[in-house]
Order: structure tokens, then C-alpha cells, then sequence
């Protein structure tokens, strides 16, 4: 059975802002495990590995996945669309978190089943803000969904 765990899984391809982001993390207070994947493709194949039910009992599903839209070998798009075709995967919380506010990319990821969608800010400080808003309201308040589907 597939459960969500604490990992929040970073779909992010530019590495200064894989820096930023586990800095503001870090600064935040956030003691959330994050998982990096650089690709579309590497994206698939982690989550593909966790989505098998009755394993994973020592890896569960991370709790959250930030993803980025801009990636190399398959878009933040298609990684979503293909994760919302997944029994296992289609209710893990997805946040958007990307450099575009073309309304077509906002419209194409809620389209897609993004949960949230949020674009980086120009600042440390402001992503450090937007780290913490993220935690109150994803890791801290939110009632995350019953991943056993099979269950149901």
C-alpha cells in the first residue's frame, strides 16, 4: 500500500535554484527531507519506483511535489498529465513552481490537475516568504489525500 511520506520531491532543473530553494528551506525551519530530480524523465522514473502497490513500505510517496515547468527530456506538463493517469499518483499534491505567468501555463497545468500554482520570486527574501506560506499551508494545514486507491 502506498502511503505519502515526509519527502517533498524537487522537480527543478536549474541548480542555483535547487540552492535557493534548500536554502529558504533551510532558513524557514523546514526539516522536510527534498528529494531533487533534474528532468522530466528522471521525475517519471522516481516516482514509477514508489508507485508500486503493497512496496515501498520503508520509501512512501512524498508528501508534496514542486515542479517545475521548464525541464529538459519531458515538461513539468507532461510529467503532470502522466502522473494524473497513475492510480498511485494521481492524488499526490502537486505545486507548480516556475519561472512562466503566461496564462496559457497556468491554464495547461491546472488543466493538467496542478493543486497550486506559484511562481518564483525575484528575491531570497520573497522566496523564503513563499517557502514559509508554502509550509503552513501544504505541510502544516492541508489534509493530504488517502493514496490507497485500491482501497476505495
Amino acid at each position: 500500500m502506498a502511503r505519502i511520506g515526509q519527502t517533498i520531491l524537487l522537480v527543478e532543473d536549474d541548480p542555483n535554484d535547487v540552492l535557493l530553494i534548500r536554502r529558504a528551506f533551510e532558513n524557514t525551519k523546514i526539516a522536510n527531507p527534498i528529494e531533487v530530480v533534474e528532468d522530466g524523465e528522471k521525475a517519471v522514473s522516481y516516482l514509477e519506483s514508489l508507485s508500486s502497490p503493497g512496496e515501498r513500505k520503508d520509501s512512501p510517496l512524498p508528501m508534496l511535489v514542486l515542479l517545475d515547468l521548464k525541464l529538459p527530456r519531458k515538461s513539468g506538463l507532461e510529467v503532470l498529465a502522466w502522473m494524473r493517469e497513475q492510480p498511485h499518483l494521481r492524488r499526490l499534491p502537486v505545486v507548480i513552481l516556475t519561472s512562466s505567468r503566461e496564462s496559457s501555463d497556468i491554464n495547461k497545468a491546472y488543466d493538467s490537475g496542478a493543486n497550486s500554482y506559484l511562481v518564483k520570486p525575484g528575491s531570497f527574501e520573497d522566496l523564503m516568504e513563499m517557502v514559509a506560506s508554502l509550509n503552513m499551508y501544504w505541510l502544516i494545514l492541508n489534509e493530504p489525500p488517502d493514496m490507497d486507491v485500491e482501497a476505495e
